[in-house]
Protein backbone atom coordinates (compact mmCIF):
# COMPACT_ATOMS: atom_id res chain seq x y z
CA UNK A 1 0.00 0.00 0.00
CA UNK A 2 2.81 2.42 1.08
CA UNK A 3 4.93 2.05 -2.41
CA UNK A 4 1.99 2.38 -4.73
CA UNK A 5 1.23 5.77 -2.46
CA UNK A 6 4.89 6.93 -2.80
CA UNK A 7 4.59 5.54 -6.49
CA UNK A 8 1.61 7.85 -6.89
CA UNK A 9 3.34 10.45 -5.19
CA UNK A 10 6.30 10.82 -7.39
CA UNK A 11 4.07 10.59 -10.91
CA UNK A 12 2.40 13.67 -9.00
CA UNK A 13 5.88 15.22 -8.26
CA UNK A 14 7.05 14.64 -12.16
CA UNK A 15 3.79 16.49 -12.84
CA UNK A 16 4.90 19.37 -11.43
CA UNK A 17 2.55 19.38 -7.97
CA UNK A 18 3.61 18.37 -4.18
CA UNK A 19 1.32 16.27 -2.73
CA UNK A 20 -1.07 17.98 -0.44
CA UNK A 21 -3.67 14.93 -0.07
CA UNK A 22 -4.34 11.80 1.89
CA UNK A 23 -4.81 8.94 -0.79
CA UNK A 24 -7.91 6.99 0.64
CA UNK A 25 -10.24 6.70 -2.04
CA UNK A 26 -9.85 2.82 -3.17
CA UNK A 27 -10.57 1.24 -6.31
CA UNK A 28 -14.41 0.61 -5.31
CA UNK A 29 -14.35 3.90 -4.18
CA UNK A 30 -13.46 5.62 -7.06
CA UNK A 31 -15.65 3.62 -9.48
CA UNK A 32 -18.84 4.80 -7.18
CA UNK A 33 -17.55 8.30 -7.23
CA UNK A 34 -17.85 8.16 -10.95
CA UNK A 35 -20.92 6.61 -11.02
CA UNK A 36 -22.53 9.07 -8.19
CA UNK A 37 -21.36 11.92 -10.05
CA UNK A 38 -23.83 11.26 -12.86
CA UNK A 39 -26.44 9.85 -10.37
CA UNK A 40 -28.42 8.07 -12.90
CA UNK A 41 -31.98 7.74 -11.40
CA UNK A 42 -31.82 11.42 -9.89
CA UNK A 43 -30.52 13.07 -13.03
CA UNK A 44 -32.89 11.61 -15.63
CA UNK A 45 -36.17 12.57 -12.59
CA UNK A 46 -34.44 15.75 -12.50
CA UNK A 47 -34.42 15.99 -17.00
CA UNK A 48 -37.24 13.87 -17.85
CA UNK A 49 -39.76 16.51 -18.59
CA UNK A 50 -37.42 18.14 -21.01
CA UNK A 51 -37.70 14.56 -23.82
CA UNK A 52 -41.28 13.65 -22.95
CA UNK A 53 -42.84 16.99 -23.26
CA UNK A 54 -40.99 18.83 -25.68
CA UNK A 55 -40.57 16.02 -28.37
CA UNK A 56 -42.54 13.35 -26.71
CA UNK A 57 -41.36 9.72 -25.89
CA UNK A 58 -39.67 9.01 -29.13
CA UNK A 59 -37.67 11.71 -28.10
CA UNK A 60 -36.77 10.60 -24.50
CA UNK A 61 -35.95 6.47 -25.74
CA UNK A 62 -33.80 7.46 -28.93
CA UNK A 63 -32.15 10.51 -27.86
CA UNK A 64 -30.75 9.00 -25.00
CA UNK A 65 -29.63 6.04 -27.15
CA UNK A 66 -27.90 8.55 -29.52
CA UNK A 67 -26.77 10.91 -26.81
CA UNK A 68 -24.86 7.89 -24.39
CA UNK A 69 -23.17 6.36 -27.39
CA UNK A 70 -22.07 9.80 -28.25
CA UNK A 71 -21.06 10.66 -24.79
CA UNK A 72 -18.94 7.31 -24.55
CA UNK A 73 -16.68 8.53 -27.03
CA UNK A 74 -16.00 11.68 -25.10
CA UNK A 75 -15.62 9.79 -22.14
CA UNK A 76 -12.83 7.41 -23.45
CA UNK A 77 -11.24 10.20 -25.15
CA UNK A 78 -11.57 12.60 -21.45
CA UNK A 79 -10.20 8.81 -19.66
CA UNK A 80 -7.08 8.70 -21.86
CA UNK A 81 -6.02 12.43 -20.98
CA UNK A 82 -7.18 12.01 -16.92
CA UNK A 83 -4.31 8.56 -17.35
CA UNK A 84 -1.57 10.84 -18.45
CA UNK A 85 -2.49 13.53 -16.08
CA UNK A 86 -3.70 12.35 -13.16
CA UNK A 87 -4.23 15.68 -11.01
CA UNK A 88 -6.72 18.04 -9.45
CA UNK A 89 -6.57 20.15 -12.16
CA UNK A 90 -8.27 17.77 -14.35
CA UNK A 91 -8.04 18.77 -17.92
CA UNK A 92 -7.56 22.35 -17.43
CA UNK A 93 -3.77 21.41 -15.90
CA UNK A 94 -3.42 18.88 -18.83
CA UNK A 95 -3.96 21.65 -21.32
CA UNK A 96 -0.90 23.00 -20.46
CA UNK A 97 1.03 20.33 -21.63
CA UNK A 98 -0.77 19.90 -24.84
CA UNK A 99 -0.19 23.22 -26.25
CA UNK A 100 3.01 25.17 -26.87
CA UNK A 101 4.71 27.41 -24.06
CA UNK A 102 3.32 30.93 -26.21
CA UNK A 103 -0.54 29.52 -25.77
CA UNK A 104 0.04 27.94 -22.80
CA UNK A 105 -1.53 31.06 -19.96
CA UNK A 106 -4.51 31.46 -22.53
CA UNK A 107 -5.60 27.90 -23.26
CA UNK A 108 -5.12 27.35 -19.14
CA UNK A 109 -7.16 30.23 -18.70
CA UNK A 110 -10.36 29.64 -20.80
CA UNK A 111 -10.35 26.14 -20.33
CA UNK A 112 -9.76 26.76 -16.43
CA UNK A 113 -12.71 29.70 -16.12
CA UNK A 114 -15.10 27.34 -18.40
CA UNK A 115 -14.74 24.44 -16.01
CA UNK A 116 -15.26 26.06 -13.04
CA UNK A 117 -18.31 27.81 -15.14
CA UNK A 118 -19.77 24.72 -15.70
CA UNK A 119 -18.69 22.72 -12.02
CA UNK A 120 -20.49 25.52 -10.48
CA UNK A 121 -23.61 25.57 -12.51
CA UNK A 122 -23.54 21.58 -12.40
CA UNK A 123 -23.63 21.90 -8.77
CA UNK A 124 -26.53 24.17 -8.42
CA UNK A 125 -28.98 22.84 -11.21
CA UNK A 126 -28.34 19.14 -9.56
CA UNK A 127 -29.36 20.87 -5.92
CA UNK A 128 -32.10 22.81 -7.52
CA UNK A 129 -33.49 19.48 -8.90
CA UNK A 130 -33.14 17.97 -5.64
CA UNK A 131 -34.89 20.67 -3.66
CA UNK A 132 -37.61 20.94 -6.66
CA UNK A 133 -37.74 16.67 -6.09
CA UNK A 134 -38.68 17.22 -2.29
CA UNK A 135 -41.06 19.27 -2.78
CA UNK A 136 -42.88 17.97 -5.38
CA UNK A 137 -42.97 14.79 -2.94
CA UNK A 138 -44.60 16.81 -0.38
CA UNK A 139 -47.07 17.93 -2.32
CA UNK A 140 -48.32 14.72 -3.59
CA UNK A 141 -48.67 13.52 0.06
CA UNK A 142 -50.21 16.85 1.32
CA UNK A 143 -52.41 18.08 -1.60
CA UNK A 144 -53.47 21.63 0.01
CA UNK A 145 -49.28 22.49 -0.29
CA UNK A 146 -48.38 24.73 -2.30
CA UNK A 147 -45.29 25.06 -3.76
CA UNK A 148 -43.45 28.55 -4.57
CA UNK A 149 -39.93 29.65 -6.07
CA UNK A 150 -39.38 31.24 -2.41
CA UNK A 151 -39.78 27.22 -0.71
CA UNK A 152 -37.44 26.33 -3.61
CA UNK A 153 -34.98 28.64 -3.36
CA UNK A 154 -35.02 28.18 0.66
CA UNK A 155 -34.45 24.53 0.51
CA UNK A 156 -31.75 24.84 -2.21
CA UNK A 157 -29.79 27.20 -0.21
CA UNK A 158 -30.23 24.83 3.10
CA UNK A 159 -28.84 21.56 1.65
CA UNK A 160 -26.09 23.65 -0.30
CA UNK A 161 -24.79 24.43 2.93
CA UNK A 162 -25.28 21.27 4.73
CA UNK A 163 -23.25 19.26 1.72
CA UNK A 164 -20.73 22.39 2.55
CA UNK A 165 -20.62 21.10 6.10
CA UNK A 166 -20.62 17.58 4.52
CA UNK A 167 -17.60 18.12 2.71
CA UNK A 168 -15.49 19.55 5.31
CA UNK A 169 -15.02 16.07 6.83
CA UNK A 170 -11.62 14.43 6.60
CA UNK A 171 -11.01 12.66 3.07
CA UNK A 172 -10.98 9.28 4.91
CA UNK A 173 -14.58 10.09 5.79
CA UNK A 174 -15.40 11.21 2.08
CA UNK A 175 -13.82 7.55 0.83
CA UNK A 176 -15.90 5.83 3.38
CA UNK A 177 -19.27 7.31 2.53
CA UNK A 178 -18.42 7.16 -1.31
CA UNK A 179 -17.94 3.64 -1.76
CA UNK A 180 -21.86 3.14 -1.07
CA UNK A 181 -23.25 5.95 -3.18
CA UNK A 182 -22.99 3.46 -6.30
CA UNK A 183 -24.81 0.53 -4.79
CA UNK A 184 -28.08 3.05 -4.40
CA UNK A 185 -27.56 4.76 -6.92
CA UNK A 186 -28.13 1.63 -9.59
CA UNK A 187 -29.84 -0.12 -6.82
CA UNK A 188 -32.75 1.84 -6.75
CA UNK A 189 -33.08 2.40 -10.65
CA UNK A 190 -33.20 -1.13 -11.03
CA UNK A 191 -35.77 -1.81 -8.29
CA UNK A 192 -37.83 1.08 -10.15
CA UNK A 193 -37.51 -0.49 -13.43
CA UNK A 194 -38.69 -3.83 -11.66
CA UNK A 195 -41.51 -2.70 -9.54
CA UNK A 196 -43.17 -0.06 -12.92
CA UNK A 197 -43.45 -3.45 -15.02
CA UNK A 198 -44.41 -5.70 -12.45
CA UNK A 199 -47.31 -2.83 -11.77
CA UNK A 200 -48.40 -1.68 -14.95
CA UNK A 201 -51.20 -3.89 -16.55
CA UNK A 202 -50.01 -5.40 -20.11
CA UNK A 203 -53.08 -3.72 -21.41
CA UNK A 204 -51.80 0.02 -20.13
CA UNK A 205 -48.21 -0.65 -21.77
CA UNK A 206 -47.63 1.48 -24.67
CA UNK A 207 -47.24 -0.24 -27.95
CA UNK A 208 -43.34 0.26 -29.73
CA UNK A 209 -44.37 2.62 -32.25
CA UNK A 210 -45.33 5.02 -29.43
CA UNK A 211 -42.39 4.28 -27.74
CA UNK A 212 -39.91 3.95 -30.68
CA UNK A 213 -41.74 4.96 -33.05
CA UNK A 214 -43.67 8.09 -34.81
CA UNK A 215 -46.60 7.91 -32.69
CA UNK A 216 -44.12 8.52 -29.92
CA UNK A 217 -43.01 12.05 -31.21
CA UNK A 218 -45.14 14.73 -30.10
CA UNK A 219 -44.36 18.16 -30.50
CA UNK A 220 -45.42 20.08 -27.76
CA UNK A 221 -42.65 23.40 -28.20
CA UNK A 222 -45.40 25.95 -29.57
CA UNK A 223 -43.62 26.26 -33.04
CA UNK A 224 -39.92 24.36 -33.63
CA UNK A 225 -40.24 21.66 -36.43
CA UNK A 226 -40.72 18.17 -35.33
CA UNK A 227 -36.67 17.72 -35.83
CA UNK A 228 -35.48 20.06 -33.61
CA UNK A 229 -38.16 19.39 -30.99
CA UNK A 230 -36.97 15.87 -30.97
CA UNK A 231 -33.25 16.98 -30.58
CA UNK A 232 -33.98 18.69 -27.21
CA UNK A 233 -34.64 15.12 -25.80
CA UNK A 234 -30.15 15.19 -25.81
CA UNK A 235 -30.29 17.60 -22.77
CA UNK A 236 -31.65 14.54 -20.32
CA UNK A 237 -28.66 12.30 -21.56
CA UNK A 238 -25.82 15.26 -21.84
CA UNK A 239 -27.15 16.90 -18.41
CA UNK A 240 -26.65 13.42 -16.62
CA UNK A 241 -23.94 11.92 -18.49
CA UNK A 242 -21.57 14.91 -17.93
CA UNK A 243 -18.86 16.21 -15.45
CA UNK A 244 -16.29 13.28 -16.40
CA UNK A 245 -13.26 15.25 -14.99
CA UNK A 246 -14.77 15.00 -11.72
CA UNK A 247 -13.00 11.96 -11.37
CA UNK A 248 -10.04 13.19 -12.47
CA UNK A 249 -10.02 16.41 -9.52
CA UNK A 250 -10.18 13.53 -6.91
CA UNK A 251 -6.62 11.80 -8.57
CA UNK A 252 -4.89 13.70 -6.03
CA UNK A 253 -6.92 11.43 -3.50
CA UNK A 254 -7.00 7.71 -5.41
CA UNK A 255 -4.59 5.31 -4.79
CA UNK A 256 -3.21 3.84 -8.08
CA UNK A 257 -4.53 7.28 -10.00
CA UNK A 258 -3.58 6.46 -13.17
CA UNK A 259 -5.11 3.56 -13.33
CA UNK A 260 -8.63 3.41 -11.16
CA UNK A 261 -9.61 7.10 -12.20
CA UNK A 262 -9.97 6.52 -16.16
CA UNK A 263 -10.99 3.24 -15.42
CA UNK A 264 -13.45 4.45 -13.01
CA UNK A 265 -14.81 6.71 -15.79
CA UNK A 266 -14.82 4.52 -18.78
CA UNK A 267 -16.95 1.89 -16.19
CA UNK A 268 -19.19 4.11 -15.12
CA UNK A 269 -20.39 5.86 -18.65
CA UNK A 270 -20.67 2.54 -20.22
CA UNK A 271 -22.79 1.72 -17.04
CA UNK A 272 -24.94 4.66 -17.02
CA UNK A 273 -25.76 4.61 -20.90
CA UNK A 274 -27.02 1.38 -20.80
CA UNK A 275 -29.07 1.24 -17.98
CA UNK A 276 -30.63 4.80 -18.35
CA UNK A 277 -31.39 3.85 -21.88
CA UNK A 278 -33.41 0.82 -19.91
CA UNK A 279 -35.08 3.40 -17.80
CA UNK A 280 -35.99 5.57 -20.31
CA UNK A 281 -38.02 2.61 -22.53
CA UNK A 282 -39.58 1.10 -19.19
CA UNK A 283 -40.77 4.94 -18.04
CA UNK A 284 -42.14 5.74 -21.45
CA UNK A 285 -43.74 1.91 -21.73
CA UNK A 286 -45.23 2.65 -18.42
CA UNK A 287 -46.00 6.70 -18.38
CA UNK A 288 -49.99 6.07 -19.78
CA UNK A 289 -51.75 8.80 -21.50
CA UNK A 290 -49.17 12.28 -21.71
CA UNK A 291 -51.86 14.15 -20.79
CA UNK A 292 -51.55 13.48 -17.52
CA UNK A 293 -48.08 14.90 -16.49
CA UNK A 294 -46.38 16.13 -15.45
CA UNK A 295 -48.95 15.83 -12.71
CA UNK A 296 -49.42 18.11 -9.59
CA UNK A 297 -45.49 17.49 -8.43
CA UNK A 298 -44.46 19.09 -12.04
CA UNK A 299 -42.36 15.86 -12.18
CA UNK A 300 -43.41 13.24 -14.87
CA UNK A 301 -41.01 10.76 -13.35
CA UNK A 302 -42.37 10.91 -10.25
CA UNK A 303 -46.02 11.60 -11.60
CA UNK A 304 -45.70 7.49 -13.29
CA UNK A 305 -44.58 5.95 -10.18
CA UNK A 306 -47.44 7.51 -8.46
CA UNK A 307 -49.95 6.21 -11.06
CA UNK A 308 -48.41 2.83 -11.35
CA UNK A 309 -47.28 1.69 -7.57
CA UNK A 310 -49.61 4.26 -5.62
CA UNK A 311 -48.62 7.07 -3.05
CA UNK A 312 -46.91 4.87 -0.50
CA UNK A 313 -44.86 2.88 -2.66
CA UNK A 314 -43.95 5.46 -5.22
CA UNK A 315 -43.01 8.08 -1.91
CA UNK A 316 -41.13 5.35 -0.81
CA UNK A 317 -38.99 4.67 -3.59
CA UNK A 318 -38.61 8.31 -4.35
CA UNK A 319 -36.80 8.67 -1.37
CA UNK A 320 -33.68 6.67 -2.81
CA UNK A 321 -34.40 8.95 -6.34
CA UNK A 322 -33.26 12.27 -3.79
CA UNK A 323 -30.68 9.88 -2.00
CA UNK A 324 -29.26 9.71 -5.22
CA UNK A 325 -29.47 13.33 -5.91
CA UNK A 326 -28.31 14.25 -2.07
CA UNK A 327 -24.83 11.92 -3.42
CA UNK A 328 -24.49 13.71 -6.79
CA UNK A 329 -24.46 16.81 -5.15
CA UNK A 330 -21.33 15.50 -2.49
CA UNK A 331 -19.86 14.43 -5.26
CA UNK A 332 -20.07 17.30 -7.51
CA UNK A 333 -18.77 19.49 -5.10
CA UNK A 334 -15.93 17.82 -3.76
CA UNK A 335 -14.75 18.01 -7.46
CA UNK A 336 -15.05 21.88 -7.95
CA UNK A 337 -13.91 22.41 -4.49
CA UNK A 338 -10.45 20.79 -6.07
CA UNK A 339 -10.79 22.27 -9.27
CA UNK A 340 -11.16 25.77 -7.41
CA UNK A 341 -8.36 24.76 -5.47
CA UNK A 342 -5.79 24.12 -8.12
CA UNK A 343 -6.91 27.10 -10.22
CA UNK A 344 -5.86 29.16 -6.82
CA UNK A 345 -2.47 27.03 -6.67
CA UNK A 346 -1.89 28.65 -10.28
CA UNK A 347 -2.75 31.62 -9.07
CA UNK A 348 -5.89 32.01 -11.76
CA UNK A 349 -8.02 33.27 -8.46
CA UNK A 350 -7.50 37.08 -7.52
CA UNK A 351 -6.63 35.74 -3.99
CA UNK A 352 -2.94 35.52 -3.37
CA UNK A 353 -3.07 31.76 -3.10
CA UNK A 354 -6.01 32.09 0.12
CA UNK A 355 -8.21 29.32 -1.82
CA UNK A 356 -4.87 27.64 -1.96
CA UNK A 357 -4.85 25.85 0.91
CA UNK A 358 -5.21 22.76 2.84
CA UNK A 359 -6.16 22.37 6.40
CA UNK A 360 -3.87 20.74 8.78
CA UNK A 361 -6.80 19.01 10.40
CA UNK A 362 -8.76 17.91 7.81
CA UNK A 363 -6.26 17.36 5.35
CA UNK A 364 -8.96 18.72 2.57
CA UNK A 365 -9.33 22.25 0.67
CA UNK A 366 -11.97 23.89 3.64
CA UNK A 367 -11.39 27.47 1.84
CA UNK A 368 -12.17 26.03 -1.61
CA UNK A 369 -14.91 24.18 -0.78
CA UNK A 370 -17.15 26.70 1.33
CA UNK A 371 -15.97 29.47 -1.65
CA UNK A 372 -17.82 26.66 -4.15
CA UNK A 373 -20.25 26.35 -1.41
CA UNK A 374 -21.21 30.06 -1.93
CA UNK A 375 -20.80 30.45 -5.56
CA UNK A 376 -22.95 27.63 -6.23
CA UNK A 377 -26.33 29.39 -4.69
CA UNK A 378 -26.04 32.33 -6.96
CA UNK A 379 -27.15 30.63 -9.90
CA UNK A 380 -30.54 28.79 -8.19
CA UNK A 381 -31.75 32.63 -7.50
CA UNK A 382 -32.39 32.67 -10.96
CA UNK A 383 -36.00 30.81 -10.06
CA UNK A 384 -37.15 34.12 -7.62
CA UNK A 385 -37.07 35.91 -11.35
CA UNK A 386 -38.46 33.32 -13.70
CA UNK A 387 -38.33 29.49 -13.38
CA UNK A 388 -38.22 28.91 -16.68
CA UNK A 389 -34.66 30.84 -16.94
CA UNK A 390 -33.51 28.33 -13.91
CA UNK A 391 -34.26 25.52 -16.05
CA UNK A 392 -30.90 27.33 -18.44
CA UNK A 393 -28.69 26.28 -15.62
CA UNK A 394 -29.25 22.70 -16.70
CA UNK A 395 -28.22 23.51 -20.57
CA UNK A 396 -25.09 25.72 -19.23
CA UNK A 397 -23.83 22.86 -17.24
CA UNK A 398 -23.25 20.49 -20.56
CA UNK A 399 -22.44 24.04 -22.72
CA UNK A 400 -19.40 25.04 -20.48
CA UNK A 401 -18.23 21.25 -19.18
CA UNK A 402 -18.07 19.59 -22.14
CA UNK A 403 -16.51 22.47 -24.19
CA UNK A 404 -13.48 22.69 -21.65
CA UNK A 405 -13.55 19.21 -22.07
CA UNK A 406 -12.89 19.46 -26.15
CA UNK A 407 -10.21 22.27 -25.68
CA UNK A 408 -7.69 19.85 -24.45
CA UNK A 409 -8.41 16.73 -26.59
CA UNK A 410 -8.16 19.14 -29.95
CA UNK A 411 -4.89 20.57 -28.58
CA UNK A 412 -3.43 17.07 -28.71
CA UNK A 413 -4.27 16.04 -31.64
CA UNK A 414 -3.19 19.56 -33.12
CA UNK A 415 -0.20 19.96 -31.86
CA UNK A 416 0.74 16.04 -32.24
CA UNK A 417 3.99 16.92 -33.50
CA UNK A 418 5.19 20.24 -32.07
CA UNK A 419 8.39 20.04 -30.39
CA UNK A 420 7.43 21.76 -27.28
CA UNK A 421 4.53 18.96 -26.72
CA UNK A 422 5.19 16.07 -25.24
CA UNK A 423 2.17 13.79 -25.20
CA UNK A 424 2.83 10.27 -22.74
CA UNK A 425 -0.16 8.19 -22.65
CA UNK A 426 -0.82 6.56 -19.66
CA UNK A 427 -2.44 2.99 -18.63
CA UNK A 428 -5.43 3.70 -20.17
CA UNK A 429 -4.82 4.74 -24.11
CA UNK A 430 -6.63 3.82 -27.00
CA UNK A 431 -3.56 3.80 -29.29
CA UNK A 432 -2.72 6.47 -32.13
CA UNK A 433 -4.54 4.62 -34.59
CA UNK A 434 -8.22 5.23 -36.15
CA UNK A 435 -9.91 4.23 -33.12
CA UNK A 436 -8.40 7.46 -31.05
CA UNK A 437 -8.53 9.37 -33.88
CA UNK A 438 -12.31 8.56 -34.57
CA UNK A 439 -12.92 8.67 -31.07
CA UNK A 440 -11.56 12.17 -30.67
CA UNK A 441 -13.30 13.47 -33.83
CA UNK A 442 -16.60 12.15 -32.73
CA UNK A 443 -16.79 13.76 -29.85
CA UNK A 444 -15.53 17.02 -30.96
CA UNK A 445 -17.76 17.31 -33.64
CA UNK A 446 -20.95 16.16 -30.88
CA UNK A 447 -20.50 18.23 -28.81
CA UNK A 448 -19.67 21.42 -30.86
CA UNK A 449 -23.33 20.09 -32.43
CA UNK A 450 -25.24 20.14 -29.27
CA UNK A 451 -23.57 23.14 -27.83
CA UNK A 452 -25.65 25.10 -30.69
CA UNK A 453 -29.18 23.13 -29.52
CA UNK A 454 -28.68 23.99 -26.08
CA UNK A 455 -28.64 27.11 -26.72
CA UNK A 456 -31.84 27.57 -28.52
CA UNK A 457 -34.82 28.65 -26.71
CA UNK A 458 -37.06 25.76 -26.28
CA UNK A 459 -40.22 27.41 -26.09
CA UNK A 460 -42.00 29.55 -28.87
CA UNK A 461 -42.75 32.66 -29.32
CA UNK A 462 -39.41 33.49 -27.26
CA UNK A 463 -39.93 35.77 -24.38
CA UNK A 464 -37.79 37.17 -21.83
CA UNK A 465 -39.49 34.66 -19.26
CA UNK A 466 -38.73 31.82 -21.64
CA UNK A 467 -35.58 32.70 -22.65
CA UNK A 468 -32.42 30.13 -22.67
CA UNK A 469 -29.80 32.40 -21.32
CA UNK A 470 -27.35 29.56 -21.24
CA UNK A 471 -25.56 30.64 -24.16
CA UNK A 472 -25.51 34.23 -22.68
CA UNK A 473 -24.06 33.44 -20.07
CA UNK A 474 -21.65 30.91 -21.41
CA UNK A 475 -20.22 34.15 -23.73
CA UNK A 476 -20.48 36.43 -20.76
CA UNK A 477 -17.91 34.80 -18.50
CA UNK A 478 -15.62 34.05 -21.56
CA UNK A 479 -16.22 37.56 -22.63
CA UNK A 480 -15.63 38.82 -19.07
CA UNK A 481 -12.73 36.77 -18.34
CA UNK A 482 -10.79 37.45 -21.39
CA UNK A 483 -11.20 41.17 -21.18
CA UNK A 484 -9.97 40.59 -17.23
CA UNK A 485 -7.10 38.63 -18.00
CA UNK A 486 -5.96 41.19 -20.75
CA UNK A 487 -6.37 44.16 -18.50
CA UNK A 488 -4.91 42.71 -15.30
CA UNK A 489 -4.69 38.90 -14.68
CA UNK A 490 -1.94 38.46 -17.23
CA UNK A 491 0.35 39.41 -14.67
CA UNK A 492 0.10 36.56 -12.21
CA UNK A 493 -1.49 34.32 -14.28
CA UNK A 494 1.07 32.02 -16.88
CA UNK A 495 -1.08 28.92 -17.05
CA UNK A 496 -0.29 25.85 -14.56
CA UNK A 497 2.85 26.31 -12.66
CA UNK A 498 4.71 24.02 -10.48
CA UNK A 499 4.94 24.32 -6.49
CA UNK A 500 7.16 21.68 -5.70
CA UNK A 501 9.18 24.65 -2.92
CA UNK A 502 11.29 21.98 -1.66
CA UNK A 503 14.55 21.74 -2.72
CA UNK A 504 15.68 18.27 -2.09
CA UNK A 505 12.50 17.45 -4.33
CA UNK A 506 13.84 19.75 -7.01
CA UNK A 507 17.45 18.69 -6.88
CA UNK A 508 15.93 15.26 -7.09
CA UNK A 509 13.94 15.74 -10.48
CA UNK A 510 16.57 17.62 -11.46
CA UNK A 511 14.78 20.83 -11.86
CA UNK A 512 14.75 24.19 -11.46
CA UNK A 513 12.52 26.10 -8.73
CA UNK A 514 9.58 28.03 -9.79
CA UNK A 515 9.65 26.25 -13.48
CA UNK A 516 5.75 26.28 -14.84
CA UNK A 517 4.88 23.09 -15.29
CA UNK A 518 4.73 22.39 -18.50
CA UNK A 519 8.61 23.06 -18.25
CA UNK A 520 9.08 21.10 -15.74
CA UNK A 521 7.53 17.89 -17.13
CA UNK A 522 9.78 18.34 -20.03
CA UNK A 523 12.63 18.59 -17.92
CA UNK A 524 11.56 15.30 -16.50
CA UNK A 525 10.54 13.66 -19.50
CA UNK A 526 13.99 14.44 -21.11
CA UNK A 527 15.86 12.68 -17.88
CA UNK A 528 13.48 9.58 -17.67
CA UNK A 529 14.43 6.86 -19.53
CA UNK A 530 12.01 6.00 -22.33
CA UNK A 531 9.83 2.96 -21.29
CA UNK A 532 6.22 2.73 -20.87
CA UNK A 533 6.14 3.89 -17.27
CA UNK A 534 2.99 6.41 -16.44
CA UNK A 535 4.35 9.77 -16.67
Amino acid sequence: MSSRVDDDDHNLESLGYKPSFRREFSNLATISFAFSIMGLCSSVATTFNTPLLLGGPASATWCWLLGSCMCFTLGSSIAEIVSAFPTCGGLYTASARLCPSTHRAVVGWLVGWLNILGQIAGISSTEFGLASMILGAVSIALPDFVITPGKTVGLFTGLLITHGILNSLATKYLAFFTRSFVFVNLGTTIVIVIVLLATTPRSEMHPASYVFGSQGIINQTGGWNNGVAFLFGLLSVQWTMTDYDATAHISEEVRRAAYAAPSAIFIAVIGTGILGWILNIVLVLCSGPIGNLPGASGSAFLQIMVTRMGIPAALFLWTFVCLTAFFVVQTALQACSRMLYAFSRDHGLPDSGYFNHVSRLTQTPLRAIWLATGVSILPGLLDLASPVAANAIFALTAIALDTSYIIPIFLRRLYANHPEVRFKPGPFYMGSGIIGWAANVACISWTLFVCVIFSLPTILPVTKDNMNYASVITIGVVIVSGVWYILSAHRHYHGPSSNLTDAGTGAKLGVNQGNSAQELVMDVDEKKPQSGSIA
